[in-house]
């Protein structure tokens, strides 16, 4: 990654974590609502996280690292942004939870082999100009046996797309979506690995958002409304569920997802 990228990528996010109003984040929410199908998967498959040493990758204000501490992980909230590192550390402190802050950069860490339990990733790959790299630096640290697990964008959904056009003002101009090809890649690294992909026909609410309750996207992130107003959109958001779930059986769909989670052990 260019030093130049990386400064922009530091400046936008410090920045936002300027504007967090930690005192409104509900930590389960992102792991247990209706509306986070992709950290429901995770959690599924990733078990009991007490007593495990877990690198929160990409932490942004925290919500992963103080969840799982909350569960009894032992964690380390890295991010190459300062300012979410120290929105975490006081996110932590206002659930009771103690976790540790760390600035790094996600392509080359300076832990050592073997280090933690789990490594989990969220929303953050994709900002990485070389996600592969970063994929082999988890592969690195994650211990024999633990898992290295994360959600993603995808690329190729039209409807999503438009969206990222016109969400100029909350994204960063280097991010780039995934390619599902990712998969075959992270099975060539890992002993086993899971993965699943989220948001087909439920994306009708991002349409129903701009469409009908002319959300602006660029003063709304519609990936965060999703979670703070769960319990309005569930009943819609249960019914189109479902019918992902027969559109992800025509082979071929899965791709047209909006989002992708894995999760893979080593």
């Amino acid at each position: 990654m260019s030093e130049k990228t990386l400064k922009k990528e530091r400046e936008f996010h410090d920045r936002w974590a300027a504007t967090i109003e930690i005192d409104q984040i509900q930590v389960a929410d992102y792991f247990e609502a209706c509306t986070a199908p992709e950290n429901r998967f995770i959690l599924h498959h990733l078990g009991d996280v007490k007593g495990k040493t877990l690198l929160d990758v990409g932490c942004g204000a925290g919500e992963n690292s103080v969840y799982f501490a909350q569960q009894g992980a032992h964690c380390v909230a890295s991010d190459y942004s300062p300012g979410m590192v120290e929105v975490a550390l006081k996110l932590a402190e206002n659930n009771g939870v103690k976790i540790q802050g760390h600035v790094g950069n996600a392509m080359a860490f300076d832990f050592a082999d073997d280090s933690f339990d789990i490594i989990y990733i969220a929303n953050l790959l994709h900002h990485l100009p070389d996600v592969k790299v970063a994929l082999k630096e988890c592969h690195r640290l994650v211990k024999p046996g633990g898992k290295v697990c994360f959600w993603e964008p995808l690329k190729h959904n039209p409807v999503i797309n438009v969206y990222r056009r016109m969400a100029t003002e909350v994204r960063t101009e280097d991010e780039h979506p995934l390619d599902i090809n990712i998969v075959p890649f992270v099975k060539s690294l890992f002993a086993q690995t899971q993965w699943d992909t989220f948001w087909i026909a439920t994306l009708w609410i991002f349409l129903r958002f701009y469409l009908i309750e002319r959300v602006n996207p660029n003063e709304e992130r519609y990936w965060k409304k999703i979670i703070l107003e769960k319990e309005r959109l569930e009943p819609e958001y249960r019914r189109l569920e479902q019918m992902d779930g027969w559109l992800k059986q025509i082979p071929g769909m899965k791709r047209m997802a909006w989002n992708l989670a894995v999760v893979a052990t080593k």
